[in-house]
């Protein structure tokens, strides 16, 4: 039988215990357990054994708004000066022990051999399936391979059956103990519904009766019957999400986090239901107005103005609201906080409400079941459904959580949805790929033989069951050596491999490695303007979505550019590729000191992400500044990085 253990007012879970004891051997531990079960309590277990023994930790997350979260809840438990944020963007009490980082800045960190990570003790993976990410999954597996022996990891993720292999794994390649703690069954019961869009709620096995119904409609003897059939099919009135919230509320089942995988549509669905309801009553109204009027009253004054602003203010007056990545920081802030105090009885809301942030709901509404992934719609896979369905219910408030999934039948690929709600089966798969910036780092500090031994102890190598997929990984790491070597960026001496000024330049470099070098280690950069670099790091920077539009008069600074790449193939293929012209106006008067109200209206891109995009444009230029040799391009860095941070932009969190 296991003791009854307390840590920070709450009696530990079996679990949780079984971490503990791990973490007090010296061992690392992987911790899959369902979502919301309490695995932050293990993070925070960790956090408060080391701060008191004076060693360092370091808290990774895949986001950085769970950064921004964790920075300000820690210094909240531990104090300021105890508490550090490294972003990319923002840098606060570099030195702090406690330091909390996007994983790609701890990997960063490693490669460059920061001296910080010497004294690192233990390292915190928040939400380690991550790994899996087809796009940055290799960041979580090069961060694992190269951390320091002593350091120690505590991974935290939602269910991973394959959590053995993984501990296995981390345990071949760091010769440590890696232990694993496995927690199944949820604090709160999670039940599992659906709402077909003609009929209401209904189960899965009714629903699929229906669609095999829709296929064989009733025999019509004549055309007109068969017209008339026809037009009676296309009259039924689609149910929608103010019908879905009205039987939630009849059944007590609210508050409901409302997830939709586009923005626009949680800002539409908050628009229509707040004009159906106002879910406040007279002394919720006026509480949050009061919360929203302290906190919009605190923020730029051209936040006020914002459509957004006014629209996100009449939908929480009535206990309605929405929540996505595009959003500034201070709105975020604002709904967060009001949803926390029980005054959001409907939140809208895109994926990443669900990533990290512990804010759980009665009931959890997925407006499909499929979503975009930037090329094509695909359906959620059973990780990303349980991920977001594990926000239902409330510890110590809620007797079950409920997940509903709207369902529209004639489309819906059943069988598929039955395997996706029923289990999270989803294995860890390693998606590791050489970069040519790992290529670089591995070259600049480590022999042929650790080259060889650190490639071939990826988790890919280890779940392609070692020879066959350390071979194709080794492959790819000399194919890419083989084109640094032909463009310059590294040299043969001696028999071995050196970076040249370009390679160094570009092993500092994480985004668009190559270009950039290609770009600010041409010889051109006397005669690059604080204008022409601007347009250049935007162009970088710049992730185009789907339907974004500019307003653009005018390209002298395009013209520049162009003219001065011209002789360059491999810049102007890249660039060429780029909005670059669309961009100039909207940058440049930006850079000439337009209020960020007035830069709005040379697009359509929302504030969140113009804010985003100007924080990245800044993380690049500081990733230039440390990486030039060239003073005089350093010192234009420097002051164009100054010129951009201001007013909505310098404000973090």
């Amino acid at each position: 039988m296991v003791e009854e253990l307390k840590f920070k007012d709450f009696v530990l879970d079996r679990f949780q215990i079984e971490a503990i004891h791990s973490i007090e051997n010296n061992h690392s531990v992987v911790v899959s357990a369902a979502t919301g079960t309490g695995k932050t309590l293990i993070a925070d277990y960790v956090i408060d054994k080391y701060l008191k023994q004076g060693k360092k930790i370091v808290y990774t997350a895949p986001i950085k708004a769970l950064s921004n979260q964790k920075f300000n809840d820690f210094r909240k438990d531990y104090g300021d000066e105890s508490v550090g944020i490294l972003t990319g963007d923002v840098t606060i009490n570099h030195g702090a022990p406690l330091l909390i980082m996007t994983t790609e800045i701890y990997r960063n960190m490693l490669l460059s051999n920061d001296p910080f990570i010497d004294d690192v003790a233990y390292v915190v993976f928040d939400e380690i399936h991550f790994l899996g990410d087809v796009e940055r999954g290799t960041v979580w597996e090069e961060s694992i391979i190269f951390s320091k022996s002593h350091t120690r990891f505590l991974c935290l993720s939602a269910t991973i059956p394959n959590a053995r292999q993984f501990a296995n794994w981390i345990s071949h390649v760091k010769n440590h103990e890696v232990d694993v703690v496995t927690e199944k069954k949820r604090a709160v019961p999670l039940k599992h519904e659906f709402f077909d869009s003609e009929h209401g709620f209904a189960k899965l096995d009714q629903i699929e009766e229906w669609k095999q119904l829709d296929k064989y409609p009733k025999y019509y003897s004549s055309l007109k019957h068969k017209k008339r059939a026809r037009e009676e099919r296309m009259n039924v009135k689609k149910k929608s999400h103010v019908d879905l919230v009205r039987d939630l509320e009849s059944k007590n089942k609210l508050p409901c986090i409302y997830f939709c995988f586009s923005r626009l549509l949680t800002e539409q669905k908050s628009d229509s239901l707040k004009r159906f309801k106002n879910y406040l009553n007279a002394q919720e109204s006026a509480e949050a107005g009061r919360i929203i009027r302290e906190k919009i009253s605190g923020a730029d004054p051209s936040i006020r103005d914002l459509k957004t602003t006014k629209l996100l203010r009449e939908c929480l007056s009535k206990g309605v609201g929405f929540h996505h990545a595009g959003l500034l920081s201070v709105l975020k802030e604002l709904v967060e906080d009001l949803f926390g105090r029980g005054l959001v009885k409907v939140l809208f809301a895109t994926e990443t409400f669900a990533v990290g942030i512990n804010m759980p709901a009665r009931t959890v509404c997925f407006d499909s079941l499929e979503k975009f992934d930037g090329i094509n719609f695909r359906y959620l896979n059973s990780k990303e459904y349980f991920q977001l369905a594990g926000r239902a219910g409330r510890r110590g408030i809620d007797k079950e959580g409920l997940a509903v999934s709207v369902i529209e039948r004639r489309m819906a690929d059943i069988p598929k949805i039955k395997i996706i709600t029923s289990d999270d089966k989803e294995p860890l798969k390693s998606q590791f790929k050489v970069s040519f910036n790992t290529v670089l780092n591995l070259l600049r500090s480590h022999t042929p033989e650790e080259q060889e031994l650190l490639l071939k102890k990826s988790f890919y190598a280890y779940q392609q069951l070692g020879t066959k997929g350390a071979s194709r990984i080794v492959a790819s790491f000399e194919k890419k050596k083989g084109r640094l070597l032909s463009k310059g960026f590294i040299y043969k001496q001696d028999g071995s491999f050196e970076l040249s000024e370009k390679g160094l330049f570009a092993s500092r470099i994480y985004n668009d490695d190559l270009v950039v070098t290609n770009i600010f280690c041409s010889g051109k950069t006397k005669e690059l303007g604080e204008r022409d670099i601007l347009l250049l790091i935007g162009a970088i920077s710049f992730e185009e979505r789907k339907n974004t539009r500019f307003k653009s008069r005018y390209n002298k600074v395009t013209n520049n550019v162009f003219d001065l790449f011209r002789d360059d193939k491999d810049v102007m293929i890249y660039l060429k590729k780029k909005p670059v012209q669309k961009l100039e106006q909207f940058l440049m008067s930006w850079l000439d000191g337009f209020e960020f109200v007035d830069v709005m209206q040379f697009t359509n891109i929302l504030e969140g992400d113009i804010v985003r995009f100007f924080r990245q444009i800044i993380d690049l230029l500081q990733q230039i500044q440390h990486a030039t040799l060239d003073d005089e391009l350093r010192e234009k860095v420097i002051a164009l990085k100054k010129k951009i941070d201001r007013d909505v932009i310098s404000v973090a969190f």
